[in-house]
């Protein structure tokens, strides 16, 4: 069902001109109005410059990151697709893979938008010379479509006559080419917007006219399945091309863009996401929100405000991110979810752009309750404040550590998030009220200038690690205005106002707004005081697991950088139920740092603001014991230490995989073979037909056992042999046999293979199309 109100139809009416008369690109100066009236608008980026803050310092390095990058590399397939000479060597990474070309679209959003958020003319410069060149490679073409994908020509002339093959991650037999494609529509229409670049809108409609001349003749059936393959959010980019030339077409083929096996369940407000790529669904749903906007169509409303209820109340961890391994599970069900592969930065980036959408429709303080959480301990968080770099995940398993991207060797989908999430901090701090009021969303540091209102307002803080808030009024043309503070979730005194060194009685309201009006002047001054305070929150499906924050912030405890073992090295808190107040104290008064006091088990720990945690390993979700529980709980730990003393008196030989000393003195081998770290210890494994290799010890004439650590988590495929001096000792197939935790193979070794030998050498050998490991761990012992 559409509503309609008096503005829609006189734009339909404009539009049925605009259609009939063949129009497109002509049409610069229509703007289609929204059929929704928003009740809170967010200010401009160029409306606001951030004041220094961990925020600034994160927007200043990621400038300087993309600064090093040549845009010439990211255009390289864009030219030599389009016939072109190259003028650059190819970046590495995705970039040189079936995504190829994602990169330069997020590049041109990330430029236009540090453009806005500070003036500089360098990122505009950038942007400029790239719309430049792509508008040669359009021209060149001669069909309004550009793009770097390998193959695309084929793939898309294919599917426009209906051979459409998909696997879910692939179209025809290439990696995700609209979502690629999304990419650089959405690059165009910020160079757009935030550069008032013309051509980026010349470009972007002539490659909205490729897409519409090519595709929307395909069935309904025809084109359900080409959207099987992950496809960004081109149902929002499409929208908004309807929004700048006011061309219904464009409008048609986004309601295309509608993937029914996703959105078809949310209409019905059913959660059906367990098992489902997470990323691959948020944009489409950004894209229902978008054109609820455009359109008034309560369905795409109710897509999107129960999909955000859905994700952030039954699939989110306590920094704001969902999934693991990219996938969302059952619903309220994430205390056994904790890997080093959760919470996909490029999902939040994604979340907080509905989220925006929502609020401004619907200016509620949930909305920007999340946004605060998401954005300060996840995206935050997911930078490396020594350079820039960006995490792909951001582990919430005890005993993960970051993992940052390269500078120009890996390029994946959160790189390309991440070149945006640090330059736009300053867009939903401030939203304009549907009562002409300011609304502050967010206390980050920074100025706004309200230029219809003449309003100069300047807001300084610690925030987050100190909850007073400074705010002085820079300008001001004497009107009355309405300031309203956001009372965060977090808060339990409430909010402590003084304007102009006075104590104020200030009204909360329903929704958590503090308001202060007056007709406001230069050099007022006003002091927001929220008191911060520890607090728990517990996993939903665990009680007894749970993450510890203050104020905003999730908390952290440093676990060093020595590896871990995840029985014994991972402390617990034997607390009592007692308040939080009673054993964790603060330790430094110059910065937050927190320590555990006689509760921890096998030893207490220190724990500081997560998105302050780099390079070492740490913990985010903690056990908590009551004495009774632990004493139970202190058997099984016994039993394990036990354990692994036994083994050790019948260990002949071990090997530390992952390690490069012992792999050395085991001399170690293969082809196609990496490593890498999981839950606290080091892993090998070995891809397309790939195997490793290493020698061990062995005795002759005594019965024998290879015992292989495996994660159990592990899946897919995953199925290789292992080999004894060439001969197969067993076949081993790993398809998540044990969620979430460690699990030992037992293999027991005929006598003839060791006979007569003091030294073997074990191969794992992965099968054809197959991995062979991840390994986590090698021993030979006496049987």
């Amino acid at each position: 069902m559409v509503i309609i109100n008096k503005k829609c139809i006189i734009g339909i009416l404009i539009l049925s001109i605009s259609v009939s008369s063949g129009f497109c690109v002509e049409l610069n100066n229509v703007i289609v109005s929204n059929c929704v009236k928003l009740n809170a608008k967010p200010f401009m980026l160029n409306d606001v410059r951030l004041l220094e803050s961990p925020f600034k310092h994160a927007m200043d390095v990621e400038g300087a990151y993309l600064l090093s990058l040549e845009p010439d590399r990211l255009l390289h397939n864009f030219h030599k697709n389009a016939g072109l000479p190259v003028k650059g060597e190819i970046y590495g990474g995705w970039e040189s893979m079936g995504v190829a070309g994602h990169s330069l679209g997020h590049y041109l959003s990330a430029c236009s938008m540090m453009y806005a958020s500070t003036g500089d003319q360098r990122f505009k410069q950038r942007v400029d010379y790239i719309i430049k060149e792509l508008m040669i490679c359009q021209d060149t073409r001669k069909t309004g479509y550009i793009g770097g994908i390998p193959n695309e020509d084929k793939i898309f002339e294919e599917v426009s006559r209906g051979d459409i093959r998909s696997r879910g991650f692939d179209l025809n037999g290439e990696w995700v080419p609209w979502y690629t494609e999304h990419k650089i529509w959405a690059g165009l229409l910020d160079a757009y917007e935030l550069c008032n670049n013309e051509t980026a809108k010349v470009i972007v409609v002539k490659l909205s006219d490729w897409a519409y001349r090519n595709f929307a003749q395909l069935t309904d059936e025809q084109f359900q399945k080409m959207l099987a393959c992950e496809h960004g959010g081109m149902n929002e980019s499409l929208a908004e091309v309807y929004a700048i030339t006011g061309n219904q077409k464009y409008l048609e083929l986004s309601k295309r863009f509608q993937h029914n096996a996703i959105l078809g369940p949310l209409a019905a407000k059913r959660d059906d996401l367990a098992g489902k790529h997470a990323n691959t669904q948020i944009p489409k749903i950004i894209g229902c929100s978008r054109r609820y906007e455009l359109t008034g169509d309560r369905q795409d409303s109710t897509i999107a405000s129960f999909f955000w209820e859905t994700i952030v109340n039954h699939h989110s961890y306590v920094t704001g991110g969902n999934s693991e391994r990219e996938l969302l599970g059952q619903p309220d069900h994430l205390a056994n979810q904790l890997s080093l592969q959760t919470t996909e930065t490029c999902n939040t980036y994604n979340m907080l752009k509905l989220t925006k959408h929502l609020f401004s429709q619907n200016p509620m303080a949930k909305y920007a309750d999340y946004y605060e959480r998401a954005l300060y301990n996840h995206i935050l968080s997911s930078q490396n404040p020594d350079d820039g770099m960006v995490c792909y995940m951001v582990p919430l398993v005890s005993g993960g550590i970051k993992t940052y991207s390269t500078p120009f060797e890996s390029f994946w989908c959160c790189t390309g998030t991440g070149m945006e999430n640090h330059v736009k901090y300053g867009e939903a701090i401030y939203f304009k009220g549907v009562d002409e009021s300011l609304i502050v969303n967010l206390y980050i540091p920074s100025i706004l200038r309200w230029k219809e209102k003449g309003l100069v307002i300047r807001q300084e803080s610690k925030y987050p690690e100190e909850g007073i808030v400074n705010f002085t009024i820079d300008e001001a043309a004497g009107d009355k205005i309405h300031l309203k503070f956001r009372l965060p979730w977090w808060s339990d005194q409430g909010m402590n106002i003084k304007v102009n060194g006075k104590k104020i009685k200030s009204v909360e309201d329903a929704n958590r707004y503090v308001s202060v009006t007056r007709k406001w002047k230069k050099g007022d001054h006003i002091i927001l005081d929220i008191p911060m305070h520890l607090y728990t929150e517990s996993m939903p499906d665990d009680p007894q697991k749970g993450s510890i924050l203050y104020g905003p912030m999730v908390l952290a405890a440093q676990l060093g950088t020595k590896n871990l073992d995840p029985v014994l090295d991972i402390p617990v808190l034997i607390t009592d139920n007692r308040p939080i107040e009673e054993w964790l104290k603060r330790s430094d008064s110059q910065r937050l740092l927190f320590t555990t006091k006689n509760v921890g088990q096998p030893h207490d720990v220190e724990l500081i603001p997560f998105y302050r945690m780099h390079h070492q390993k740490y913990m985010v979700y903690f056990d908590f014991f009551t004495k009774v529980k632990w004493e139970e709980k202190k058997v099984e730990y016994q039993a394990e230490i036990n354990r692994l003393e036994v083994i050790a008196r019948r260990t002949i030989d071990n090997i530390a995989i992952g390690e490069m000393q012992p792999e050395r003195d085991h001399n170690l081998s293969g082809e196609n073979s990496s490593i890498g770290e999981s839950n606290g210890r080091k892993w090998r494994d070995a891809s397309h037909d790939g195997w490793f290799s290493f020698e061990m010890k062995v005795i002759d004439k005594f019965p024998l056992e290879l015992i292989c650590t495996y994660w159990g988590s592990d899946g897919g495929n995953r199925e290789f042999d292992i080999l004894i001096d060439g001969e197969k000792l067993a076949t081993q197939k790993l398809e998540r046999n044990l969620p979430d935790k460690f699990f030992e193979v037992n293999y027991l070794i005929p006598e003839d293979m060791v006979k007569d030998k003091s030294k073997v050498t074990i191969k794992f050998k992965a099968h054809p199309k197959s991995f062979a490991g991840g390994l986590f761990g090698c021993k030979i012992l006496k049987k």
